[in-house]
């Protein structure tokens, strides 16, 4: 079954060329099927980039899905086609009184700024209240993932003395959870992030739940008892190459920029990367739209109530 766009977003082309299964808004009209209704908060620059990189994960299920991207009203990006932001992406105020099956809360490069100093944070805090009646499961990734903590559970986020930048190993330690269906026992993912939380910080809180963890990286999938929300400081939904342009340009810059670990072969930044997440990307995607967003939304989003769903 296809994800639902808006049929003239850059992604559709990039989409179509990858043979993953696009429908646009004019066949969707004339089916009789519910889609699920997911809300992104796109936090990043790269907001095409980001784009591309979340809908490929999101297409690849027998669900019908309908994506609609969200903005900050109270931070405008720079670096970004105003007529892209105008035409595909709406503001909290224009969706605050709907119900949503699904939200995703993306990261952003604000490792170094406290979060009451950001920008836009008495905004996002507005929006994270709001899902906690409004979405039934939100999926909170790397900075976004930092900051729901922070705000939900009062967990801080410290500084790393080095940045972690690679690709990492990961175990399950709820190995029967539906999210980590059809995963292998451990399963790899990059972290690009120079920011951490205490593990103690986490299992202290009896609403979290623990999933997954890194011997290098840490605690690095989380969610609640009722599985409402879902924090992972990796980023499972990374291109190939996302890393090394990242590398690059921090090279070009010439500031002082580690190797990724375990991503060129042999560390050698001329070889091409070895992709060795992307179906632990696209499963834990899948996973999480079908087990905890399809399985137990109401079918009425607008009247009937949220409900929870522990898995």
């Amino acid at each position: 079954m296809p994800i639902k766009i808006p049929d003239s977003l850059p992604a559709t082309a990039v989409l179509e060329s990858e043979n993953i299964f696009v429908m646009t808004e004019y066949r969707a009209m004339h089916q009789d099927i519910r889609p699920l209704d997911v809300l992104i908060l796109n936090l990043m620059p790269t907001k095409i980039i980001t784009e591309i990189q979340l809908l490929r994960k999101l297409s690849n299920t027998p669900l019908q899905v309908q994506v609609e991207f969200l903005q900050t009203a109270s931070y405008r990006p720079r670096h970004v086609d105003a007529n892209h932001l105008e035409t595909f992406y709406t503001t909290f105020d224009q969706v605050k009184e709907r119900n949503f099956d699904g939200m995703i809360i993306t990261g952003a490069p604000l490792d170094f700024i406290e979060f009451e100093d950001v920008d836009y944070w008495k905004e996002l805090c507005e929006i994270m209240e709001w899902t906690k009646t409004h979405v039934h499961s939100t999926m909170h990734i790397c900075w976004g993932a930092f900051a729901g903590l922070y705000y939900h559970y009062g967990i801080r986020k410290y500084s790393r003395d080095t940045k972690l930048f690679g690709v990492f190993p990961h175990t399950m330690e709820k190995r029967t959870s539906p999210l980590f269906r059809g995963m292998d026992d451990v399963f790899y993912a990059p972290h690009s992030r120079a920011t951490v939380f205490h593990d103690e910080d986490i299992r202290k809180v009896p609403k979290l739940e623990v999933m997954a963890v890194s011997e290098q990286a840490g605690i690095s999938i989380i969610k609640t008892q009722d599985s409402r929300q879902f924090f992972m400081t990796c980023h499972p939904e990374y291109d190939a190459d996302t890393l090394a342009k990242e590398y690059y340009r921090d090279v070009e810059k010439g500031l002082a920029i580690a190797i990724p670990e375990h991503y060129f072969p042999e560390d050698d930044p001329s070889k091409e990367p070895i992709v060795s997440w992307r179906s632990t990307g696209q499963l834990i995607f899948s996973n999480w739209l079908n087990y905890y967003v399809y399985q137990s939304t109401p079918y009425d989003l607008q009247k009937a109530p949220l409900e929870e769903c522990s898995r």
